[in-house]
């Protein structure tokens, strides 16, 4: 039994390995790069292996670091089913679509401007896939309950448990017969913070033969939730009250954008600020917040009880969603008082970077990075303290101020990583450090020798194949 990874290793996107054993193929995960000027052409580079000896796919979350490419597989040619939870498939409704759309957009506008300025066909890149792709590829996916155990290809079956990152994100369990004999190989694909806002805790593996883990905070430990929460009062009140301006929260529109609705409701509950005007400029992220209403049951005790205090303090908390683009940039005339959330979490597309051209440059104002910043992306430059940024290109002043509070993180930290695999109760015969950079990942394996005492630990490399003995 072999696996190869295809993204993920080595960096924090692009999520894709392919496991080839007696009985066939399957691949977990189908995953976008983001960030940096070589994502694109990595995008298009991407799923280059037969496709047609791929039996079926595994998704670990909706996630388009893990999901993004799947309209792409579907358009090359595989023909298999893609297995996910029942709130992976209905969030990927909402997504898939939406990243279509925005790469349509954003190559009419490249081609416009190239058009504008030069007089002649943009060079911009087309689309990976169209919103005809996309939604043609929603048909080929395959709803899983939690803990029902699924037989999806031969001497394969596998189980998909909660994970706790996002709404119906999963650690995916996998028994695979080769030789014999059943090994297991376990893929945490995105693991969520312990004790966190709205969803349940990460369900506790108990077995691996293979473990692939992730990595992306395996370097550091999050703040405690009450001084993120106390960080985030204080930039909310030194904004809103003191110096009159607007509060940008760029915020993935999955997960990131409810998680953030539900703690600032908190503060207000708990007169830690005064009564807020948020605005969720997003339609995406409308859609995932009212697709999170409806999944109720993922949610934790807190988070149900919260919510019927919201509904109940609507003058305290007013909530609005945005939907036309009319209305969108109405909001940038409006020089204080608001909370805009608005995607994408990166700051690399859709309606978050109009808002940041009109207030990034104003001193008065602040920008709250509330998730991870992957290499070459806006909000990477703006955690890094950039001067000055490029927004919809132009040359723009950072004149904000800009608050990074990572303890709002929807994956583990270190700490909560190792715990996670403590539970483990005999060492993998081999665990692989993926969907980290390189500094995150050797710092992580280093614990992990350390605290844990574990060895067979692999630092994997994208496009190379590992034996699974």
């Amino acid at each position: 039994m072999d696996i190869t990874f295809y993204g993920a290793a080595g960096e924090v996107t692009g999520s894709c390995a392919v496991v080839r054993h007696d009985g066939g193929a399957f691949m977990v995960d189908c995953g976008m790069f983001q960030g940096g000027r070589e994502a694109g052409l990595k995008n298009l580079r991407a799923l280059d292996f037969d496709l047609d000896s791929i039996d079926f796919v595994l998704l670990t979350h909706a996630h388009l670091d893990h999901t993004g490419l799947v309209p792409r597989l579907i358009a090359l040619g595989y023909k298999g089913r893609l297995h996910a939870t029942d709130a992976t498939v209905d969030l990927l409704g909402v997504m898939l679509l939406d990243s279509a759309y925005i790469q349509e957009k954003e190559f009419e506008w490249a081609s416009r401007r190239n058009r504008s300025r030069h007089g002649r066909r943009s060079s911009a890149a087309a689309p990976l896939y169209t919103v005809e792709q996309a939604r043609a590829s929603l048909h080929r996916l395959q709803r899983v309950q939690y803990d029902a155990l699924i037989h999806p290809g031969k001497g394969v079956s596998c189980r998909f448990r909660d994970a706790g990152h996002i709404l119906g994100s999963a650690i995916i369990e996998v028994d695979v017969m080769e030789g014999g004999a059943t090994r297991r190989l376990v893929f945490s694909g995105d693991l969520g913070q312990p004790d966190r806002p709205v969803l349940r805790d990460p369900y506790q593996v108990r077995a691996a033969d293979y473990l692939f883990i992730e990595t992306t905070y395996g370097n550091r430990a999050h703040r405690p939730l009450n001084e993120t929460e106390d960080e985030l009062v204080h930039a909310l009140n030194d904004t809103l009250q003191r110096k009159g301006g607007n509060v940008i929260i760029p915020a993935f529109a999955v997960g990131r954008t409810q998680e953030v609705l539900f703690i600032l409701a908190k503060l207000v509950r708990a007169e830690k600020v005064a009564r807020l005007e948020v605005i969720v400029d997003s339609p995406m992220a409308t859609a995932v917040t009212d697709l999170t209403m409806q999944h109720e049951a993922l949610w934790d005790d807190e988070t149900r009880e919260l919510s019927s205090w919201m509904t109940a303090n609507s003058d305290r908390f007013h909530l609005r969603f945005v939907a036309d683009v009319e209305e969108s940039i109405a909001l940038n005339h409006q020089r204080g008082g608001l909370v805009i959330i608005s995607a994408s979490g990166m700051c690399d597309a859709g309606r978050v970077k109009h808002h940041l051209r009109y207030n990034i440059d104003r001193k008065e104002c602040s920008v709250i990075i509330a998730g991870f910043q992957a290499a070459g992306t806006l909000g990477r430059r703006l955690v890094d303290k950039a001067r000055v940024v490029t927004l919809l290109g132009d040359k723009v002043p950072v004149r904000a101020d800009v608050y990074t509070i990572g303890g709002l993180s929807a994956h583990a930290d270190k700490p909560a990583l190792l715990e996670w695999m403590h539970h483990i109760e005999t060492q993998p015969r081999q665990t692989f450090l993926v969907h980290g950079e390189t500094e995150a990942r050797a710092a992580f394996g280093a614990a992990v020798a350390e605290q844990l005492g574990w060895s067979g630990l692999t630092e994997p490399v994208a496009g190379e194949t590992y034996h699974l003995s």
